[in-house]
């Protein structure tokens, strides 16, 4: 059986383990000439940081939060894919809240903000004076009238005509809801937003008066990062990412490389690059298409039509850095489950305490065990992972988890399997990379 060694941890280290893995159609040009950006030269470098570094947290309830978000993140997400393929369906509902944050500035004078990084949606936003209805957040609230550099977006523009849900009173308003019945409501302005040292004016966002749910009071707003117009990428000059999550260490921050920063030197069958593809009933996410999968010698017998995205735009599988862990359409995961059980050799542990849908009991005193390989078959890019992205283990414990579970409809490639990799988004190739990296060496 091909396999690869996986160490054992301590009891303590286990759950550190399971936090880190659970935490962890473009319209660009129309953008680019709606809102007459100053070419950047250059791109940009920040830190991302989980949602919950900050809080007064035990471990084990960090692992239950990042759970918890994680599995209703999921359920949001196939909801928003039925919802879309039914022409009867009213207004769009967004994903929500993400796992990391991202530093930023806004306005002249700056004023620095955490705001959500999530690449399953497009809006960019913050809360605003006169704010009628806001939740809590750390920092003050962004006031138009101290900033020389707002300016509110006119109705005939190209962004407020690609809004959801737009009216037109004092300029451009927005409503924009999300999957957890959280929502944001305001006017859509322009402004200058600063990423570390890099400043680009007329970006346009939305002044967010009448914001209400739980969903984003870890952060201070949130920044769309998906393929629609809206989005930070879509507006800037160069329509590129990249981001890396670090693994092991929840304390370790990950990094985003926008721009001319999101490329990559490294050559060779060290990248692996897929295709995107194009779902008009959800243009802001990144469909991905998925062939096959093998464990350890074996390709699974998941039939063709599994993860194909259908022409009424249900089905597919999508790439999410807030999505915990990787969920399969059911019988494609129940194929992987019986694949692992079989070649694993080890009996299964009923006890449930993971929370996780496949884990094994460990021989005692162990001190590594072999896991089969994994390699996810991608339009032009076989990805094989390594073993700490999909296997957790606990010799003291005595339990070794699958990091996957099971969806029903769309599938998901979540973050816990795209740990040390920079995985960069180009939108105008069309393609995804996959580029193995120490992520906090960078």
């Amino acid at each position: 059986m091909s396999s690869v060694r996986y160490p054992m941890l301590s009891s303590t280290m286990f759950l550190a383990f399971l936090i880190a893995f659970l935490f962890v159609s473009p319209a660009y040009s129309t953008s680019r000439r709606a809102l007459d950006h100053p070419k950047v030269q250059k791109g940009f470098q920040i830190s991302l940081k989980h949602v919950d570094s900050a809080g007064n947290f035990t471990r084990f309830e960090l692992l239950q939060r990042a759970m918890k978000r994680g599995r209703k993140r999921m359920e949001r997400l196939n909801l928003m894919a039925l919802a879309e393929s039914d022409s009867s369906a009213e207004s769009p509902v967004h994903a929500g809240n993400g796992e990391f944050l991202m530093q930023l500035a806004i306005g002249t004078p700056s004023k620095s903000y955490n705001a959500i990084m999530d690449t399953g949606s497009d809006l960019i936003w913050t809360q605003c004076k006169p704010c009628k209805q806001c939740f809590n957040q750390s920092t003050p609230i962004f006031d138009p009238k101290k900033s020389s550099s707002f300016s509110t977006l006119s109705c005939s523009s190209t962004l407020c005509g690609a809004l959801p849900s737009s009216t037109c009173s004092d300029g451009c308003e927005y409503l924009y809801t999300y999957g957890d019945y959280s929502s944001t409501q305001g006017v859509m302005a322009t402004e200058t937003f600063t990423f570390d040292k890099v400043s680009i004016p007329k970006v346009a966002f939305g002044c967010g008066l009448e914001n209400e749910g739980s969903g984003f009071n870890q952060g201070e707003g949130l920044v769309g990062l998906g393929r629609g117009p809206l989005s930070l990428v879509s507006q800037l000059d160069e329509p590129k990412f990249s981001y890396c999550l670090t693994s092991i260490d929840a304390k370790k921050t990950g990094t985003l490389l926008m721009g001319s920063l999101a490329g990559v030197n490294a050559t060779g069958n060290s990248i692996k690059t897929t295709p995107l593809i194009k779902n008009p009933s959800q243009p802001s996410f990144y469909y991905l298409s998925l062939e096959g999968i093998t464990v350890g010698d074996t390709l699974l017998p998941i039939k063709k039509s599994t993860f194909v995205l259908n022409s009424d735009g249900s089905g597919g599988i999508i790439i999410d850095s807030g999505t915990t862990i990787t969920y399969l359409e059911e019988s494609a995961f129940d194929l992987l489950k019986q694949e692992f059980t079989s070649q694993m050799k080890l009996p299964i542990d009923e006890s449930g305490e993971a929370g996780l849908d496949l884990c094994f009991t460990l021989p005692s005193g162990a001190n590594d065990i072999k896991v089969p390989k994994l390699v996810f078959h991608f339009t032009g890019a076989d990805l094989e992972l390594p073993g700490d992205n999909y296997m957790i283990a606990d010799s003291d414990v005595g339990v070794a988890c699958l990091a996957m579970g099971s969806s029903t409809g769309m599938s998901i490639f979540g973050n816990t399997q795209q740990q040390n990799m920079l995985v960069l988004h180009d939108l105008k190739k069309e393609t995804m990379s996959f580029i193995p990296t120490q992520c906090d060496k960078l």
